[in-house]
């Protein structure tokens, strides 16, 4: 009896006889059936992650109900009796529904299985002679598909619960359909042939082992070549161009081009799973070495992404089912150990040399661009040659030997891997750059000297039948018809009829008893394979990327992935290299898979999630460090502030007095020590901090733009963002608010801090491309606003409640007084007696730093809320004059008797408290006029022509500012106006519905206030200190709240008469101040002098009064012997 795979055989000779070869169409179904089989590695590889994991695998195969159902169908598969399988019969449905796509995902493989066998059988029956240096796609791509459906068998072995799932599906389907599926049979029995997936697949190569030990055979003369140390390397000078400077311009070729950059990983695969499969042809001395030489390069091999099998175990426990095989399976040990002592230093020590290398491709090709077309070979070669190596990092790392410590496994920890990270994506910028640049050349290449030298070699076939002369002609005119207007022009270049014509040829000339024989014709072969190469640099550059450089291997390492960038991130010597990390995530596209649409979605989250982590974490820590930069800037402007040098001037009296002969005195660090040196090699925190500046913002500004499948993300944005963040919280910060303390940062202080801040941000415009002036722009404006973007307080809302709730209030408590002559609140009382002093955060310096700090807008805010608060206080007075509203009526017509008066005065009620509100309102507008004076000191130096615009505006509009935008526009400068609108604002908000009752009760809160004024001389406080330019209690600030405010209330009023009611207030006011010179109670003229003074300066500060109507109303002479009174009393107090 003959064996299935015989008969097979003896069929397909008699087709061979039959058909002509490109009928059987070699080239077409390798491809698609190595494309077909990475798509169903892709579904394996998800059906065994999804099973393999308690979360996503099916419901059903950890449901405890159907548990015992469950362990019957794994025993007895695959043949499965539905009768004892109760309790799916309610849910069987269901079953099918969840299951189905695991199902048909192995009825594919099974049928993906039977293709790849007929393939097989067919080329053993052509007779193929397969040598990768001669016909490298033929050959390549059938090293290709045995490997991938041999992965894909051992893949299979390893999915958990494939029994389960099969089994469950088919008795689902047999109770629906009461019949079997009809492909379960096949696949019930494939699943158990493959239980032990390398004996079963070494017993059905056996008809093919002289087609793919002819394969193997050939990798002798490119794998020991490929698998060389660093130091053999470095001895040829490998990947240099400089080494031979006369071969600078030559282009770098070889007569085996396509075999240069063949993965190395690919390589050994095929290496091991080859000889695993023709395990008889160990014997040979060349597979032997090859074998033993692939063995002992690592310890695992990759089956698809991040699964692997630890090979030695696993073909020792293939070899131990072999007879008399114990001697090989003690050499695959023996590589083992060697691998496991040996392997790392070797794989170290060729990433270190593969760092240098490509640093230095880098570096000339960035300098000469137009050598990326004679060398361009020598990129791919290196690109390949480091992907091979983070591969094999990446893999190794991921699953250390077993039971092994020590200095092999340190050798698995690359610090320095994101510096060969960083020089691959360098050149395949490079290479994406100057795209054009290669075109060019090799456009010109191909047209002048490929397509003559092939013709020619055409000529010279003494047979080449009609199939094989039709491609080879196309060939020849295809590279004939170029030309480099197509490249200036932007034509897209499309060769791959070209390279699968070439593809197809082999797989012609490769068979037996064939005409042209390719292995008579090594030259040919050789040279077309060097075209294919050129042609894949006109059209293929991104693809010939993908196969040389593509790291998407990373997407399935993640936790290395992220730990390496972590790494990297707190290494400051790699900083710089860290932009690599992002930049890989677009690789990740490209493990994707048509075949596995529904993972598309998963790997594109994945991606996007990852790179903008990335972005956000390395432009957080370059904001961390600019903030401790920023941070110590501060501090030492700090120490320059002038408050500090009280410390210096103790100091040098102290030691004046100290004894002369006491040693060792201690000497105070000035300001500016640090910038001394004794040496350059000592570098300081400050230094270590600018240099990681330096790396980690040549990162960020290495590329403007990562993309990132549909995604471009701009790393310098990241950085921007961060810096305006933390700018703005730096600015809060530095207020330093403690609403329990009422403790705040001098304006003046804040202002040099901001500066030293905005100093430090700048510098980083010369280390990244961002526009500072937008931060200082976004986050200042909004400092001036009452909340910022985020809702949170800031500069001005915090000064503005700091100023209007903390210092205001205390002013009207008592002991502080507003100085006219020194222009700022100046405290009373002894030091320490409050928590602050007042001057020092109300002067006008204080108050023009202020101005600079929150701007028009933030003064702005700061008037309104004072408004508001004077606003509040003028309802109340309202409320008073309406409970005082008769006798107020009384003391208005019937001011010129005396007696009346005094009557009618008597009968007033809460007198002191109007006084009191009257005074409160006045610190509020005083302290209000200081801030609008320093804000117009602070535009009057930086916009001194918008300004003087302002002013010509205010004074020559002819029709007065009927509209008030005039007076908004002067107020918000800081420029006083007749009527202030902010204050006229806020009080119209209060307005009577009735214009003549408000107008009525306006009247006579101006009645009130005129006739109040006589109780002040009581006050103790009341006295006029002329020193101050004040009194004591503050009543002198009365004098801008009765012009302000019966100026603003009488303009709401709308009746025209403000100067009138004015007059009528002055008439009032004197009649009842000369009153208290007819006064014999002591204690009713105590400081009579001192409020007379007021009345004074009511007039002077009075849009609407003249000196002359005072005089009129009361005699100068008791004005100017007040003044006299109140400066010889001051003078007696204080010496005595």
């Amino acid at each position: 009896m003959k064996g299935p795979g015989e008969r097979n055989l003896i069929r397909m000779s008699t087709i061979s006889r039959t058909v002509h070869i490109s009928q059987q169409k070699l080239a077409e179904k390798l491809i698609i059936l190595n494309d077909r089989g990475i798509g169903m590695l892709t579904r394996i590889y998800n059906i065994k992650k999804a099973c393999g994991d308690a979360k996503s695998k099916p419901a059903f195969l950890s449901d405890k109900t159907l548990e015992s159902s469950i362990k019957h169908i794994v025993r007895r598969f695959p043949s499965i009796d539905v009768k004892g399988l109760q309790a799916i019969t309610n849910i069987k449905n269901e079953v099918i529904k969840s299951l189905s796509l695991y199902y048909y995902t192995f009825v594919d493989l099974l049928d993906f299985k039977d293709n790849v066998c007929e393939l097989l059988n067919i080329m053993d029956a052509c007779q193929v002679t397969l040598d990768l240096t001669l016909n490298y796609e033929l050959t390549k791509n059938y090293l290709d598909l045995v490997t991938t459906y041999v992965s894909l068998m051992i893949l299979l072995s390893r999915v958990e619960d494939r029994k389960a799932v099969l089994g469950l599906f088919n008795a689902a389907h047999e109770l629906v359909n009461n019949q079997i599926d009809s492909s379960f049979p096949r696949l019930g029995q494939m699943i158990v042939d493959y239980d032990a997936p390398l004996k079963k697949l070494s017993e059905e190569f056996v008809p093919h082992q002289k087609v793919l030990s002819s394969a193997l055979n050939s990798l002798w003369h490119v794998y020991p070549a490929r698998n060389l140390t660093a130091e053999i390397w470095r001895s040829e000078q490998k990947l240099s161009l400089v080494s031979n400077p006369a071969l600078l311009l030559k282009p770098s070729e070889t007569n085996t081009m396509s075999c240069e950059y063949v993965s190395l990983e690919s390589l050994e695969r095929w290496v091991i799973f080859g000889f695993a499969l023709c395990h008889q042809m160990l014997q040979q001395d060349h597979a032997n070495k090859m074998w033993v030489s692939a063995l002992e390069s690592g310890w695992v091999v990759a089956l698809f992404r991040d699964e692997v099998i630890y090979i030695h175990t696993y073909i020792q426990s293939f070899f131990d089912g072999i007879k008399g095989y114990g001697k090989r399976g003690s050499e695959v040990k023996d590589c083992y150990h060697h691998a496991v002592q040996k392997a790392g230093y070797k794989h170290r020590e060729r990433r270190k040399f593969l760092r240098t290398a490509l640093k230095e491709l880098g570096l000339i090709l960035t300098d000469q661009p137009g050598l990326l077309g004679p060398k361009a070979l020598l990129i791919f070669i290196g690109l390949c040659y480091a992907r091979d190596e983070v591969f094999w990092l990446l893999r190794h790392n991921d699953n250390p030997p077993q039971k092994v410590k020590g200095k092999a496994t340190e050798d698995l920890v690359d610090r320095q891997l994101p510096e060969l990270l960083f020089h691959m994506e360098e050149l395949r910028a490079l290479v994406r750059k100057y795209s054009q640049v290669m075109q060019r050349y090799y456009v010109q290449y191909l047209s002048g000297f490929d397509a003559v030298a092939l013709n020619l070699m055409i000529q010279n076939l003494q047979v080449c039948p009609e199939d094989e002369s039709v491609i080879l002609s196309s060939l020849c005119n295809t590279a004939a018809n170029l030309s480099v207007k197509q490249v200036e022009s932007n034509e897209l270049f499309d060769f791959r009829a070209f390279r699968l014509d070439w593809f197809r040829l082999q797989a012609y000339t490769s068979v037996g008893k064939t005409q042209l024989n390719l292995v008579d014709q090594r030259e040919l072969a050789q040279f077309i394979d060097k075209m294919v190469f050129h042609t894949k640099m006109v059209d293929n550059l991104d693809e010939i990327m993908v196969e040389t450089s593509d790291l998407s291997l990373f997407c399935f390492y993640s936790k290395i992935f992220e730990s390496q960038f972590h790494m990297c991130l707190e290494f400051p010597a790699q900083n710089r290299y860290i932009i690599a990390f992002p930049l890989i995530c677009s690789h990740f596209q490209n493990c994707t898979h048509e075949l596995c649409p529904e993972e598309r979605h998963h790997i594109r989250e994945r991606s996007l999630s990852v790179v903008n982590i990335f972005l956000d974490e390395m432009a957080k820590e370059a904001k961390n460090i600019i903030t401790t930069i920023c941070d110590e800037q501060c501090t030492m402007s700090d120490k320059l502030l002038p408050k500090h040098c009280a410390q210096t001037i103790a100091h040098l009296a102290n030691r004046k007095k100290k004894d002369k002969n006491k040693k060792n005195p201690i000497e105070i660090v000035k300001p500016g020590a640090e910038s001394y040196r004794k040496t350059r090699e000592e570098l300081t925190t400050m230094d270590k901090l600018h240099m990681a500046l330096t790396e980690l913002c040549f990162a960020i500004n290495y590329c403007s733009t990562v993309n990132v499948w549909e995604y471009t993300f701009a790393p310098r944005e990241y950085l921007h963002q961060h810096l305006e963040t933390r700018f703005s919280k730096a600015l809060v910060g530095m207020v330093m608010f403690n609403q329990d303390t009422s403790e705040i940062a001098k304006p003046s202080e804040l202002l040099v801090s901001v500066r030293a801040y905005m100093n430090v941000l700048q510098t980083v415009e010369n280390y990244v491309h961002i526009d500072i002036t937008r931060v200082f722009n976004n986050c200042l404006l909004q400092q001036t606003q009452n909340m910022d973007s985020h809702g949170e307080k800031t500069i001005a809302s915090l000064y503005t409640q700091w100023y209007s709730e903390i210092l205001l209030r205390r002013v009207s408590a008592g002991s502080i007084c507003f100085s006219m002559n020194q222009k700022a609140f100046v405290s009373l009382s002894a030091e320490g007696a409050i928590p602050f002093n007042a001057e020092e955060y109300s002067d006008i310096n204080e108050l023009r730093a202020l101005a600079e700090l929150i701007g028009p807008y933030g003064m702005k805010l700061l008037s309104e809320t004072l408004m508001w608060h004077i606003a509040s206080q003028v309802q109340e007075l309202k409320k008073l004059v309406v409970q005082n509203k008769e006798v107020l009526q009384m003391l208005r017509t019937n001011f010129d008797k005396p007696e009346i008066m005094r009557e009618q005065f008597k009968r007033l009620q809460h007198v002191d408290n109007v006084l009191q509100r009257m005074t409160i309102i006045g610190v509020i507008l005083s302290f209000r006029q200081i801030a609008q004076e320093s804000l117009l000191d602070v535009l009057e130096r930086r916009i001194p022509f918008l300004i003087s615009s302002i002013k010509d505006f205010q004074q020559q509009l002819p029709s007065g500012d009927t509209t008030r935008v005039i007076s908004e526009m002067c107020s918000a400068a800081g420029l006083s106006c007749k009527v202030d609108p902010t204050l006229a604002s806020a009080l119209r908000q209060h307005k009577a519905e009735l214009e003549e009752e408000e107008h009525l009760i306006v009247c006579l809160l101006m009645v009130f206030v005129a006739v109040s004024l006589p109780r002040l001389a009581r006050s103790e406080g009341s006295f006029y200190r002329p020193s101050l330019e004040g009194h004591a209690n503050n009543i002198h600030c009365m004098a801008p709240a009765i012009n302000h405010i019966f100026g603003a209330l009488f303009t709401i009023c709308g009746q025209g008469d403000i100067e009138d009611r004015m007059k009528e207030f002055l008439a009032l006011a004197s009649s009842s101040l000369l009153r208290l010179g007819q006064e014999t109670d002591k204690e009713a003229i105590k400081n009579r002098e001192s409020v007379y003074l007021l009345l004074d300066l009511i007039v002077q500060e009075s849009p609407f009064l003249t000196m002359d109507l005072l005089e009129s109303c009361f005699p100068y002479v008791l004005i100017r012997n007040a003044y006299h009174e109140v400066y010889k009393q001051e003078q007696m107090l204080l010496h005595s």
